[in-house]
């Protein structure tokens, strides 16, 4: 089983849903860099169940423990050891559902493949594990500050309703501002509305969130395989619900002509290579161009949904199927830090690399 990410800014994550504890292992981080726990927590925060009326109301502070690897405030370049004890656990709310396989879930794959799984809130698959993911996201995005790089994610569209703007035209300041995490209050408000009424019809509703990187340098990524883009795309398909990404024009760009969809180059007053449009979203040729890197990722509703639903359990036997226990009506307001978190991983990554291609 895969558990680890990264090549020299490597985690390896552990825990279930509703096992004892959730954790992060994190490999390569260089020595001397500051952060504090209250930096940590507060990207867990941002992911925490329970933070409004539009999220799970599982309860769970999910205060951060850190094991090794920092020392007054700073790495060591030792293994550093992040994890979160699992205090609300209500494994009985999942008793139903130990032979039963879930519509859009993972239990019938992770039964086929493993011969076994932990039923309770869906085990090593629950989405819980993108805590880890989370804190080690929030070690990366230190040194990416530090860098320059300023990495931004927000909701721009909740079932049938969309952010019209682009994300030059958005204060992205306002990302944190409402609860549903969307940047233009008026739509933000509408899409509140809607995830209101989807808990209440005991159904779930998908979108999209929108991420946006700046200052990130010119040359991350590879020509062949490890591209960047590519990279990213893994990383967020890594990610629990995610059923598409597209960076740049993505597939409008596949009805442009090449006169219309070309980046155009020219120098600036700064003497720094620039291109007039950005339908490369900020990567050619797998590597960064230096322009501003966005993309978008599709969430699919959540799959446990308070309704009947017909399947099959582990015997193959006809079952109706209703859900119970504790669930997000909408999972975006909480993934915009696991795709934050995401991006973080795979740029300090890439940036560790680049150190090691050139005398």
């Amino acid at each position: 089983m895969s558990n680890s990410y990264g090549k020299i800014f490597r985690i390896t994550t552990f825990g279930e849903s509703h096992g004892q504890s959730v954790g992060v292992i994190i490999d390569g981080c260089p020595a001397g860099l500051e952060i504090t726990a209250e930096e940590i927590q507060r990207e867990l925060d941002r992911r925490r169940p329970g933070q409004s009326n539009i999220t799970t109301q599982r309860k769970e502070e999910d205060e951060i423990i850190i094991l090794s690897g920092l020392y007054e405030n700073k790495t060591t370049g030792t293994p550093i050891a992040l994890m979160v004890n699992n205090k609300n656990q209500a494994g009985k709310d999942y008793s139903h559902l130990e032979h039963a396989f879930r519509p859009s879930h993972a239990d019938y794959t992770y039964t086929a493949k493993y011969g076994l799984r932990d039923h309770r809130g869906g085990g090593r698959s629950s989405a819980r594990e993108t805590l880890a993911r989370v804190a080690a996201g929030a070690v990366a995005n230190k040194y990416l500050q530090q860098q320059g790089i300023q990495i931004a994610s927000y909701v721009s569209t909740v079932g049938p309703i969309s952010v019209e703007e682009s994300y030059e035209q958005l204060n992205l300041s306002l990302i944190d501002s409402n609860k549903i995490r969307c940047p233009q209050p008026q739509v933000a408000e509408e899409m509140i509305k809607l995830v209101e009424e989807t808990r209440k019809n005991r159904d779930t509703v998908g979108g999209v969130i929108t991420c946006v990187i700046k200052g990130t340098p010119v040359g991350l990524g590879e020509p062949a395989f490890d591209k960047l883009h590519a990279e990213l795309g893994k990383a967020m398909l890594s990610i629990n619900a995610v059923k598409g990404f597209e960076y740049g024009s993505g597939f409008a760009g596949a009805k442009l002509y090449g006169s219309q969809h070309n980046d155009e180059f020219y120098t600036d007053e700064n003497g720094r290579v620039q291109t007039r449009t950005n339908h490369s979203g900020g990567i050619q040729g797998g590597i960064s161009n230096g322009q501003d890197i966005y993309f978008r990722v599709a969430f699919k509703p959540v799959a446990t949904i308070l309704q009947p639903q017909t399947s099959i359990n582990d015997q193959g036997e006809s079952i109706t199927l209703e859900g119970k226990g504790r669930h997000d009506p909408c999972v975006l307001p909480r993934a915009v830090p696991i795709v934050d978190a995401m991006v973080a991983l795979v740029l300090i990554d890439f940036l560790l690399r680049q150190r090691t291609v050139r005398v």
